[in-house]
């Protein structure tokens, strides 16, 4: 699988893990230079609180675009060190 973002792969794995319809990267897998640390948090009831990335390429900058959740409740363990992606981020074969 395929994370693009305004024409650059930013991840790339084939070893995602699909929750709810979201591919969740390794970690290891993300081209960090184009990902910067959100202050955003949301929680969810079944997986936890999650933390947000920005993304940038090419000047354009996707807030929020990648999420990912640090300490994932038991139920949510498989997403642990994985990332996943919105907000224009396709993600594809």
């Amino acid at each position: 699988m395929k994370a693009i973002y305004n024409g650059q792969i930013i991840a790339e794995s084939d070893a995602t893990v699909v929750v709810e319809g979201n591919h969740y990267f390794p970690a290891e897998a993300v081209k960090r230079e184009f990902f910067s640390a959100s202050d955003t948090t949301t929680h969810c009831p079944w997986k936890g609180a999650a933390n947000y990335y920005n993304i940038e390429v090419g000047g354009e900058v996707n807030k929020d675009a990648a999420w990912y959740y640090p300490e994932p409740k038991a139920a949510a363990e498989e997403i642990r060190g994985r990332v996943a992606f919105w907000r224009g981020v396709e993600v594809s074969e």
